[in-house]
């Protein structure tokens, strides 16, 4: 029997990237796994087909994140599938490329809206949900701790709200034995990565470089953190910002 044998889980944004590396490393852990999307339902169902297929079990749900209502949406959705959830990992975000000098209110709303709006109302509605002693994870970012990409200000805060969440969620759900966690990624390979990071070999050794294990992240990399900090082993830890950028903070 798997670590997660008996447990459902939800991972937001779940279709690609470090949230379909999560969704599939808890399905092989025994988890039921709700795979969620915001637009790419067939990505969605992609992951779910590649946990099937490992013997694991999943089903989709589509909901865009950062309009109203989403999270009553999302909730409603998950209920048609599921009667209780122990594991709610909040992957999904959205990032910029504008720099601060340039970036606007509409965009500056939307960022905010997904990334730190959308895990706090989730977790709200989701919290009866919720099983006394599961899990909670945030997915923050190492720049929320460090200026290393300082054009990146407004993504980075909204990072940085989240960990807040992290920290205070943590000492509201604690009385129930529910853990709340963040974990920072650093420079990971996804498709999300891929135009800038993949456009040379000196991009790539230059990305590398950040790292004091001399190397790029994989989505790999922080599903086995998340899949620590959910499983029993991980149940002394609340309250805690997890450093998974393979060093690039030293």
């Amino acid at each position: 029997m798997g670590a997660l044998t008996g447990k459902t889980a939800l991972v937001t944004g779940a279709s690609r990237g470090i949230g379909r590396g999560i969704a599939e490393r808890l399905g092989r852990d025994g988890a039921r796994v709700a795979v969620h999307c915001g637009r790419d339902e067939a990505a969605a169902k992609e992951t779910v087909a590649a946990i099937e297929a490992a013997g694991g079990s999943a089903f989709p749900i589509r909901t865009e994140l950062g309009t109203p209502g989403d999270a009553a949406r999302l909730w409603e959705e998950f209920d048609r599938h599921a009667d209780g959830l122990d594991i709610l990992v909040h992957n999904a975000g959205i990032g910029t490329s504008r720099p601060f000098t340039e970036i606007d209110e509409e965009e500056y709303d939307r960022l905010f809206a997904v990334n730190a709006k959308a895990p706090f109302f989730l977790t709200q509605l989701g919290a009866d949900r919720l099983r006394d002693g599961g899990r909670v994870v945030n997915i923050s970012s190492g720049l929320a701790r460090t200026a290393l990409m300082p054009h990146l200000v407004a993504y980075a805060m909204t990072k940085a709200a989240l960990d807040v969440f992290t920290r205070d969620l943590s000492k509201v759900l604690g009385p129930r034995g529910i853990t709340v966690n963040s974990v920072a990624p650093g420079i990971v390979d996804t498709d999300v990565t891929a135009d800038w990071l993949r456009a040379s070999d000196e991009a790539w050794a230059n990305a590398a470089a950040y790292a004091a294990l001399g190397r790029v992240g994989r989505p790999s990399d922080i599903a086995d953190v998340v899949a620590f900090l959910v499983s029993e082993d991980g149940r002394w830890v609340t309250g805690h910002w997890l450093d998974a950028t393979g060093g690039s903070l030293t």
